[in-house]
């Protein structure tokens, strides 16, 4: 358990882009063996849901949120070592922002998520063109596929995106997250059968070990 005192320590340094102290709170956790999970869902999950309520509400501008962002992708690669020492199982997840979609930090939590449970993660990027996304499918063969929507207004493109893999992979699970659904369309996602909805990082972590 991370304290929610140093969690706002670290928000601080991120806002105002204290990258140095930003990387001192992340060392520290890992020399007191913090597990590299528990830092990405209680100290930088936690700090970026912050800061997207910082700019809903005008106290940041969109440069600042865009620059947090950044940065905490930044901390993320520092962590790849720990991530990627983990034994492999067998099994692959693609995961990948549908079309319009330019938020790509959550669906890259998620593929590392994966990857922390022995799976294979690959994220496919943002704003990722369907047939692009098909090919890379067709070639890797994954054990789930990912897609992550953080814009309600993308809903439409979740849609269609849904419908054409449910054709072209009708047997291959597909799982849904992202901020956009705090405002709804979770009915959409319930049209079908092979498509699970992930509200949380922990909603996946009980997701990946139904599937391990």
């Amino acid at each position: 358990m991370i304290k929610n005192e140093l969690v706002d320590e670290y928000f601080e340094h991120l806002i105002h882009a204290r990258r140095k102290d930003c990387f001192d709170i992340v060392d520290s956790l890992l020399e007191n063996k913090i597990p590299v999970e528990t830092i990405y869902t209680e100290l930088f999950q936690r700090s970026l849901y912050k800061v997207g309520e910082y700019w809903e509400k005008n106290l940041i501008s969109v440069a600042t949120e865009h620059m947090a962002t950044a940065l905490t992708e930044n901390m993320m690669i520092r962590l790849q070592p720990k991530i990627f020492n983990i034994e492999r199982i067998g099994k692959k997840a693609v995961i990948a922002c549908v079309a319009n979609e330019y938020h790509q930090v959550g669906a890259k939590m998620i593929a590392d998520i994966f990857e922390m449970y022995g799976w294979d993660g690959y994220f496919v990027g943002a704003n990722t063109p369907f047939d692009a996304m098909i090919s890379f499918i067709e070639s890797h063969k994954p054990d789930t596929i990912g897609l992550s929507l953080s814009i309600y207004y993308n809903l439409p493109e979740l849609k269609i995106t849904l419908e054409k893999i449910n054709g072209k992979f009708p047997e291959t699970p597909v799982i849904v997250g992202g901020q956009a659904f705090r405002w709804g369309g979770i009915d959409i996602v319930q049209q079908y059968h092979n498509v699970d909805f992930i509200p949380s990082i922990n909603s996946l972590k009980n997701y990946i070990n139904k599937n391990n």
